[in-house]
């Protein structure tokens, strides 16, 4: 089981990251835009660099839903492979035969 601290602040982290998502996008495309003049662009990425560093979806670490181990973490189902394995070991994962031999 990881660290309680480390599974809450990714929880605060991926909390600021939905807050601030809509407002990021907008500067970034402001600041992307290049019909824009240069000075808007130029304060657009003033005002991007004032937001939150944590607010950045970068900052976020996919972390298990189960264990909150953050390596060896399979996108597709939201868990480690040690979790992986001992829910297939148990039958709880549908379609999923743990081999040995």
């Amino acid at each position: 089981m990881a660290k309680k601290s480390a599974v809450n602040r990714n929880q605060r982290v991926k909390k600021l990251v939905q807050q601030y998502a809509a407002k990021r996008q907008l500067l970034k495309d402001i600041a992307n835009d290049e019909s824009l003049p240069l000075e808007e662009r130029f304060d657009a990425r003033l005002k991007l660099a004032q937001l939150p560093r944590n607010g950045s979806p970068t900052r976020v670490r996919n972390r298990c839903e189960i264990t909150g181990r953050p390596r060896a973490y399979y996108r597709k189902l939201k868990m480690s492979r040690i979790a992986l394995r001992d829910l297939g070991a148990a039958g709880l994962i549908p379609g999923l035969v743990k081999s040995s031999w």
